[in-house]
């Protein structure tokens, strides 16, 4: 195309453009999702200067008041005086081998019920879902008797169990759902060339069900990693609880230092932004699977 007829073209581009009308709706839409971005970023932008902040500027010109002075300290001293460290230890001891287990267990029961005809199938999986609707808060009490009746209680492999066992049922849906799509011709060539059903499961379905558990994978750590609840009912060693329980010690009676559990809290969260970083776009491909069908 020459010189002249390319500038014939962006011309009647602009004049197209300049005829289009200015779309107040679109504005507004943009400036409220703007405004809607800032007011659930407050929170975090707050958490981050207070992480900066001493407990004496705090007390003296209150909480949203501009700091006087910014400080190092007190990520040093929730590394170290408030035990973080110790506390994502433990975090990971538990996240990671509940991770595993509740991917690979999901994922062979979401093949069985995604690849297999046999009776009972779908109230098989029913069973899996309505495990998810069941609110684990009353199940506490129950939880609790059983790992202490075990000689669980109190110890790392009660949390791995129950967090392992309660996520079963949201995995293997997900997973069933996914693995339905897997054309069967694959598995039926596989069969005939004598490939082993655990080896189709390993070497097949697996590697095409990454993005599915690359999703899930990100939304379990996230969870796990964060829980509070199981683990302040199952944990009573300061030695043995994870980062959430662990920073809720830090808040006394009487007096308790914002700033350093502030800071604490902000390198808690890291573990799960590196996760999320690394698995986005995965996390985006398992979110998107069967949109463009």
């Amino acid at each position: 195309m020459s010189s002249l007829a390319k500038t014939e073209v962006l011309t009647q581009a602009g004049r197209v453009e300049r005829q289009r009308p200015f779309r107040w709706g679109l504005l507004f839409q943009y400036l409220g999702l703007t405004l809607l971005t800032l007011l659930w970023l407050l929170p975090v932008f707050a958490a981050f200067i207070t992480s900066f902040r001493t407990m004496d500027d705090i007390t003296t010109h209150g909480f949203w008041s501009l700091p006087t002075k910014l400080i190092l300290d007190n990520f040093i001293k929730a590394w170290t005086s408030a035990r973080v460290s110790k506390y994502l230890v433990n975090s990971f001891i538990i996240t990671l081998p509940s991770l595993l287990g509740m991917l690979f267990l999901s994922s062979m029961a979401a093949y069985a019920l995604a690849r297999y005809k046999f009776r009972g199938n779908l109230l098989l999986y029913f069973m899996f879902v309505a495990g998810t609707m069941l609110p684990f808060q009353i199940l506490l009490l129950p939880v609790f008797r059983l790992t202490n009746t075990l000689g669980l209680y109190d110890t790392h492999g009660s949390l791995i169990l129950i967090h392992t066992a309660f996520q079963l049922g949201f995995c293997t849906f997900v997973l069933r759902n996914f693995m339905r799509t897997v054309p069967g011709d694959i598995i039926d060539a596989a069969r005939v060339d004598g490939c082993s059903e655990f080896r189709i499961y390993w070497q097949m379905i697996l590697p095409l069900s990454l993005p599915s558990l690359a999703a899930l994978g990100t939304l379990e750590f996230t969870w796990v990693f964060n829980d509070y609840l199981w683990a302040i009912i199952l944990l009573r060693s300061d030695t043995l609880r994870p980062v959430t329980a662990g920073l809720a010690t830090l808040r006394g009676q009487y007096n308790t230092d914002w700033p350093v559990i502030t800071a604490g809290a902000l390198l808690a969260t890291i573990p799960t932004l590196l996760v999320f970083v690394f698995l986005q776009r995965y996390f985006i491909q398992g979110l998107t699977l069967g949109s463009s069908k």
